[in-house]
């Protein structure tokens, strides 16, 4: 399109065309494999989405695990359009407005511990990149400079900019971008499922995999390890969930070596896995919280790091501020649209609503372990994960060629014509993932199974 050409509304009809030769979908196969059936959605209401047909479809994964209070919300949209009439935008930079002002207050009481302090950003990698670059500035100010490193696990993702990329421990996700930023280092995750030591004990394993935090912080030499950075509950490799104590002996190691601890929660955070974050869920306490998503539910761009007043202190106590910003953190609608997200989610407790949900949900998804294919079923909250195995019986990991045919080809496509909107992916295990609006219920959670069963009863005959 030139400068001069005029805008116009593009029809249902010529959809396609343009998004082919034209809009370059983020993650997206372009050599015509995927784009040529990529499906236009043009309408969301509650739990459900339509495409330009119609066709409607059980949205599985909250849009990409966001959509709190689901689709459709009036009161959001109305907070947005009240909001672009007082005050569309003004940027932080040594201003303040109501809405990052009320919605700072709301999310510093609800925190965990002394986590008071709120520095809003637009995305979630814009939130683990914000605490990366604290932590390093924290620790010159704090007169030990050679503090700068990060510890992270295998499999994490953690963000798309240069340094979040950077601690993501995904490698085909990194491949492409290096060199990327030094001075990250990888410890393992808390798939019990594929553990190699302590396979019979689950606490032990724990333990055992948060000692190797302590044991890559020697390695490095503590003086240079400024951050650990962990999800409550692991995305990628499929909805890892920390053993009994995990949490509290790296909260140990952490301390013992002066080293921050990052709850990166742009998953976790505002109810996923049934309260606000999910550190209050697995009793730990960070020094820093990284969240996005769930807090405006998708319907407006935001970010939220919650960090602890002591982070805070060597910025009061010194003439130097902390060297980073950007020009639409705490936009004042997403601050609106937030805090009218917040009220849903308040008034009608849909935090209480996951916690009495999350049994049936996960007995209800355990319904399919008496198909060949399925493995396991692991998860939290409305965080779910079905990890598939090519024999039950040995777990054995399916090949290249099977993820190719039987998970991309064949069940992500089914999953979706059936009506199904939710995650495959195998850049670890070949795994289904379920993330829902927070306001499903046995209704959705039985068409989820019913759906699933239809399309793995059928990838079983593949195989």
């Amino acid at each position: 399109m030139t400068a001069t050409a005029e805008s116009r509304p593009v029809t249902a009809d010529d959809a396609s065309r343009v998004l082919r030769d034209h809009l370059w979908m983020h993650f997206t196969n372009h050599n015509g494999r995927d784009e040529a059936e990529a499906p236009v959605i043009v309408r969301g209401a509650g739990a459900y989405l339509f495409d330009a047909s119609g066709k409607r479809y059980l949205d599985g994964l909250a849009g990409l695990f966001a959509v709190q209070v689901g689709h459709g919300r009036a009161e959001l949209a109305q907070a947005a359009a009240k909001q672009m009439m007082e005050l569309s935008y003004f940027p932080l930079w040594g201003y303040g407005h109501p809405p990052a002002i009320e919605l700072a207050d709301r999310l510093a009481a609800s925190a965990p511990g002394d986590l008071n302090r709120v520095f809003f950003t637009v995305s979630g990698g814009e939130s683990v990149e914000t605490a990366w670059k604290l932590a390093r500035q924290y620790f010159k100010l704090a007169g030990e400079p050679t503090k700068h490193k990060v510890i992270s696990r295998s499999m994490a993702y953690h963000g798309t900019s240069l340094g979040a990329l950077s601690i993501t421990g995904i490698p085909t996700a990194k491949a492409p971008f290096e060199p990327l930023v030094p001075s990250t280092q990888r410890v393992p995750n808390t798939n019990f499922y594929r553990a190699t030591e302590h396979t019979d004990d689950y606490e032990a394993y724990g333990l055992w995999a948060a000692d190797r935090i302590e044991e890559a912080i020697l390695f490095e030499g503590p003086e240079t390890v400024a951050a650990v950075f962990l999800e409550p509950v692991q995305n990628t490799g499929g909805c890892f969930v920390p053993p009994p104590g995990y949490f509290q002996r790296v909260r140990e190691i952490c301390d013992r070596h002066n080293v921050l601890l990052v709850s990166d929660e742009v998953i976790c955070a505002f109810g996923r896995l049934g309260y606000a974050f999910g550190a209050q869920r697995f009793g730990y306490q960070p020094d820093i919280i990284t969240t996005a998503k769930g807090l405006t539910s998708g319907y407006a761009p935001l970010g939220a790091v919650l960090i602890s007043d002591k982070l805070m202190e060597p910025f009061q106590r010194q003439d130097v501020p902390f060297m980073h910003g950007s020009t639409y953190g705490g936009n004042p609608v997403g601050c609106a649209v937030a805090l009218a997200n917040l009220d849903i989610m308040e008034n009608e407790d849909l935090y209480g609503h996951v916690r009495a949900n999350e049994d049936l949900f996960r007995t209800t998804l355990e319904k399919l372990t008496d198909l060949p294919i399925v493995g396991e079923v692991r998860g939290a909250g409305y965080f779910w994960a079905v990890e598939l195995v090519k024999d039950k019986a040995t777990r054995e990991r399916f090949t290249a060629e099977d993820s190719t045919r039987v998970l991309r080809d064949y069940i992500s496509r089914e999953l979706f014509a059936n009506g199904l909107h939710c995650r495959t992916d195998d850049r670890a295990e070949p795994v289904i993932q379920f993330a829902p609006p927070l306001i499903c219920d046995r209704t959705q959670f039985e068409e989820i199974e019913q759906i699933l069963r239809t399309v793995l009863t059928g990838a079983t005959r593949l195989l």
